[in-house]
């Protein structure tokens, strides 16, 4: 137990970077155009009503002025003009249907004056004009909020009394509500036209996902779209795609054709060697020679193998345990299995087990320890939300730093391949090429303490249902 679980702690929590959640700094390029034409817009439209405003508050706040002034002389002219008795009918009725109170001003009224404002004093500075010089005015007095009017008729003086509305200036702005409709409009066109700049580059960005995983049919692009920049580069890129798909077809095709027609002349052979040599170690080194060969041929095969694929769910554990039993009986492999229980992949069945049977092939043939001359292999593999991720370490040299990306490479041996000669240079270009076909990943890293580490990430099946090998 304590080897499982050290094995599963060993596992990298994930094998593709570009899987990683995107910080601030990485947004799409739709929000980016979203954000700074929002920003663009916003600050335009902020700069354009602060003008308003500054253009509009002195004429509103002298055109207030001078309507709370007709109040004032209407109010005085008809408290003139009215005896006493009359004068508390009308100062009934001015303030019930006006909201207009006429008040006598005492000399005890505690006032509170108006505001410090630049307003205010173009209101005040208006009244004075038109009502006289000794005009008060108040936003309270004796406790009682509202706009007061202090006005003198004769010798008696008065208090006009109404509500703040009338003062106001930024009251009854209608233009307010068509700021925001105006701010509204904007957003909207903003977002219209990030994504109207986003959508084409988003379809060649997925085009071109689908152009490096092999699928050329998914990966055309609409050619009579109105834009000509655009239109061109769409139709460059389908170009380009056409024919990157004809030399995929071309190269397949050729391997194919070269590995199957050597076929032919190595079984007779073979044949040949068999019943005309009679030495027996060299029909047995011949013989050797010719299996190579064969081999070579087998993996230029499934490297020219096309790339569709139909994905079903597989027990990855019966999977190792297929693929394993042949090589525990070589005497130089050791094996150490770590599997969580019940793990299954979405993956194609044969090329699953070519996958394992390349990656067991290569650390039996590289992995060797330099001391006991045994190719030690763990292997491990558990759940990572709805990925499986499988791990094979063996415990040999490892690889050169330098020369770890390039051992995917075709056609690329590292030393220790050079020096043995024997294989195409295939073997991981295969397995990286089969594993992206399965929508996983493939890692290759050296371990801390030696060896080499092959990472796999393919998907978790939602279904229960797998098939056991």
């Amino acid at each position: 137990m304590a080897a499982i679980d050290s094995l599963q702690m060993a596992l990298p929590l994930e094998l593709d970077t570009d899987k990683v959640a995107p910080g601030l700094n990485s947004l799409s390029l739709f929000w980016r155009t979203f954000v700074l034409l929002s920003l663009l817009l916003i600050c335009s439209i902020a700069a354009w009503t602060q003008t308003l405003l500054e253009l509009e508050s002195e004429p509103r706040a002298v055109m207030t002025a001078r309507q709370i002034a007709s109040v004032v002389n209407l109010s005085r002219a008809a408290v003139k003009h009215s005896d006493a008795i009359d004068r508390v009918s009308l100062f009934k009725t001015m303030k019930d249907q006006e909201h207009v109170a006429i008040v006598p001003r005492e000399p005890k009224d505690v006032v509170v004056h108006l505001v410090d404002h630049e307003l205010n004093h173009y209101i005040i500075k208006e009244l004075r004009e038109h009502i006289g010089p000794d005009t008060v005015v108040a936003a309270q007095v004796n406790g009682v909020n509202g706009l007061w009017v202090g006005f003198s008729l004769d010798k008696d003086r008065f208090w006009l009394h109404t509500t703040m509305d009338r003062f106001d200036p930024l009251a009854g702005r209608l233009w307010m509500v068509w700021l925001l409709i105006a701010v509204a409009l904007s957003l909207t066109g903003a977002a219209w036209i990030a994504r109207l700049i986003n959508r084409p580059l988003k379809d060649l960005s997925f085009a071109a996902n689908r152009v490096r995983e092999g699928d050329f049919e998914a990966s055309v692009l609409d050619e009579s779209v109105s834009t000509s920049e655009i239109r061109a580069v769409n139709v460059g890129f389908n170009r380009m795609t056409q024919k990157l798909a004809k030399i995929e077809q071309d190269r397949a095709v050729m391997l194919a054709g070269i590995s199957h027609d050597l076929r032919t002349p190595l079984a007779r052979l073979r044949l040949e060697t068999e019943l005309s040599v009679s030495d027996l170690e060299a029909r047995e080194n011949m013989s050797n020679d010719i299996e190579q060969l064969d081999a070579i041929i087998n993996k230029f095969l499934d490297y020219a193998r096309p790339g569709d694929m139909v994905l079903d769910p597989v027990s990855l554990n019966d999977m190792v345990q297929s693929c394993v039993a042949p090589f525990r009986k070589r005497e130089d492999m050791v094996f150490k299995i770590a599997l969580e229980p019940h793990l299954v992949v979405l993956a194609d069945p044969v090329e699953l087990q070519r996958i394992l049977t390349n990656l067991l092939e290569n650390a039996g043939r590289y992995g060797k320890s330099v001391d006991t001359g045994l190719a030690m292999v763990d292997i491990s593999a558990r759940y990572h939300e709805k990925w499986v991720l499988l791990r094979i370490r063996d415990h040999g040299c490892g690889v050169d730093p330098n020369q770890i990306k390039q051992l995917t490479t075709p056609f690329f041996r590292g030393e220790a391949a050079r020096t043995a000669a024997n294989g195409a240079g295939l073997g991981l270009a295969i397995v990286e090429k089969t594993v992206a076909r399965m929508s996983g990943s493939f890692e290759l890293s050296n371990a801390s303490s030696g060896g080499l580490v092959a990472n796999i990430q393919l998907q978790r099946a939602s279904t229960p249902q797998s098939k056991s090998f």
